[in-house]
């Protein structure tokens, strides 16, 4: 497989000041030299072969939103080396932003008061794409989506739902290597949630293009990445499959019952009662889920000790699911 970007021993660091409170502190501010170094992302190398859908995941300031930067021209690295489809891309910005494509969260590229098709021919000059290549990807995504109906409507007068889908097709319209996608279905619902994810499979199918996708939501991951990597305080910890990753828990169960009475009350009694079992109690819904290390303690065990005080009205058993394998990563720090 062709490896399309490259990032080899990677930091990016930042010269912070250290601001003190109040007014009087402001103003020696605006005359100190008092600066400390926050390193955003340390040492990361890794290398990602053409046609992959990748996650690329983390806590809020784990240094993804700054390796992303870096990969796509905005910043340049204190150390390291990156290369995108072979190009340095802080500098030569111009050749890497024609290789790539990006939906960076609520932040459009479209045009707000005009209508979508207007911003594609746009997007079509400033691309420099052909009439040829331009029709057949609007053929393409006649045939993978019905958005018709939003070829001449404003982008103002767009749900969010429909601005996104609109913003993804503008980031693949000129057929780029790679595409960033930056939580791309926060704020939507389950039915546009799954249009979009259909529609990202489909592309990186048709076009073997490259997706780095970052997001909080682990359907996204579940549905989309073949591969996912973590990274925390700037530090990779993880660069597999899914699978694999599951398999350092694999002795973890979820147990998810169902009481009469206040689901919040029950679960808050339930941390208290198998605090010596650590398990993890959260209350969802209807649910309360009890995350269980069999290794530790036996289900069963478990099981016992919650019937004795209470009557459980349903249950189920299941695996341990990515967003809590991930929970636990970004609690931990290690695998």
């Amino acid at each position: 497989m062709k490896k399309i970007i490259e990032i080899n021993h990677v930091s990016k660091e930042f010269k912070v000041l250290n601001r003190r409170e109040g007014l009087k502190g402001s103003l020696k501010d605006l005359f100190s030299r008092d600066y400390k170094i926050v390193r955003a992302v340390d040492d990361i190398s890794l290398s990602i072969g053409q046609g992959e859908i990748v996650g690329y995941l983390g806590p809020n300031g784990a240094g993804k939103s700054t390796t992303i930067k870096m990969m796509t021209g905005v910043l340049e690295p204190t150390e390291g080396e990156i290369l995108v489809n072979g190009n340095v891309p802080y500098k030569n910005r111009t050749r890497n932003a024609q290789e790539i494509g990006v939906v960076f969260g609520q932040r459009s590229q479209l045009w707000w008061a005009l209508p979508l098709v207007e911003s594609f021919r746009i997007l079509k000059d400033i691309y420099q794409i052909s009439d040829a290549d331009y029709e057949e990807m609007l053929s393409l995504y006649r045939s993978l989506v019905d958005f018709e109906e939003l070829l001449h409507k404003p982008v103002r007068q767009m749900s969010l739902g429909q601005r996104t889908l609109s913003d993804i097709l503008a980031a693949f319209l000129h057929n780029p290597k790679i595409v960033f996608l930056d939580e791309p279905t926060i704020g939507l619902d389950v039915s546009m949630k799954s249009r979009i994810r259909t529609l990202i499979q489909a592309l990186n199918r048709e076009k073997k293009t490259t997706v780095i996708l970052t997001t909080h939501d682990m359907g996204d991951v579940d549905a989309l990445c073949q591969r996912i990597i973590i990274i925390d305080k700037g530090k990779m910890l993880y660069d597999n499959d899914i699978e694999h990753l599951k398999g350092f828990f694999g002795a973890y169960r979820t147990l998810q019952l169902r009481f009469d009475g206040d689901i919040a009350e029950q679960a808050k009694q339930l941390k208290e009662e198998l605090a010596p079992y650590h398990a993890a109690v959260t209350a969802e819904e209807e649910w309360v889920s009890v995350l269980v290390n069999e290794e530790k303690v036996r289900v069963m065990e478990v099981l016992e000790t919650i019937q004795r005080n209470r009557v459980i009205r349903d249950m189920k058993l299941n695996e341990i699911s990515t967003e809590e394998v991930i929970k636990k990563i970004y609690e931990e720090g290690v695998v």
